[in-house]
């Protein structure tokens, strides 16, 4: 069930919880509500307007948080690879190419690129990174697990770091794991493995966690 309370969408969902709760997720504001089975609708519509002040600072705040100007990939900006930052250096050339040098990141575009070439580029290099990783780490995961991945692809996401369909056994990936360290990636492996068990996000699915990566955890706030 959807509400629109002062110009402020919140999502309803009906649980077996036993009382309700709010939360206001990043990285774009979104409102959730979860209220047992039995609980009138009035009842949750006048719990939200009691909040709806709260809701929109705490939507204010996640967007403030995660609002960050638009990459131009220029000189002066900085590049994340593998949870290292590095300062990036625009050269011009003849053929696209992105070197790491120390604490530099040396890219080389064309004179007349334009930022969405620039992009292109840097989102191909980041794609052979993690096929690269990916195809070392996965098969070490599934042999752990037992479990055995169909097929994987690689995009980019906004909201999730990792997806999978499990019936299928298709599992898909964020490009943008090639900027975070190389044990975020391994746990969105185990993390889309583990839904070819246990579908929900429920004790059972972090027990599993847990018996194959005790340090999911500290691993997951790397990601947040």
């Amino acid at each position: 069930m959807i509400l629109v309370i002062s110009g402020v969408i919140v999502e309803i969902n009906k649980k077996d919880v036993k009382s309700m709760r709010l939360y206001v997720k990043p990285p774009n504001g979104d409102v959730h509500v979860s209220a047992p089975h039995s609980m009138p609708n009035e009842d949750i519509e006048k719990f939200v307007w009691i909040k709806v002040n709260w809701i929109k600072e705490q939507i204010e705040k996640i967007k403030n948080l995660y609002y960050s100007p638009e990459r131009e990939y220029i000189s002066g900006e900085t590049i994340n690879v593998w949870g290292k930052q590095y300062n990036l250096q625009l050269k011009f050339g003849k053929k696209y190419s992105l070197i790491l040098c120390n604490d530099t990141a040396i890219l080389t575009a064309r004179k007349i690129s334009t930022v969405d070439q620039r992009k292109k580029f840097v989102h191909k290099w980041y794609r052979e990174l993690l096929v690269t990783e990916i195809n070392r780490l996965l098969p070490k995961w599934e042999k752990k697990t037992n479990l055995k991945a169909s097929s994987w692809h690689i995009k980019y996401m906004t909201t999730r770091w990792g997806t999978c369909k499990p019936k299928q056994g298709k599992v898909w990936f964020n490009l943008q794991l090639a900027a975070k360290p190389i044990e975020c990636l391994e746990y969105i492996i185990l993390h889309e493995l583990m839904h070819f068990i246990e579908r929900g996000h429920n004790k059972k699915f972090y027990s599993l966690l847990e018996k194959y990566m005790p340090t999911w955890k500290q691993v997951r706030a790397l990601l947040k």
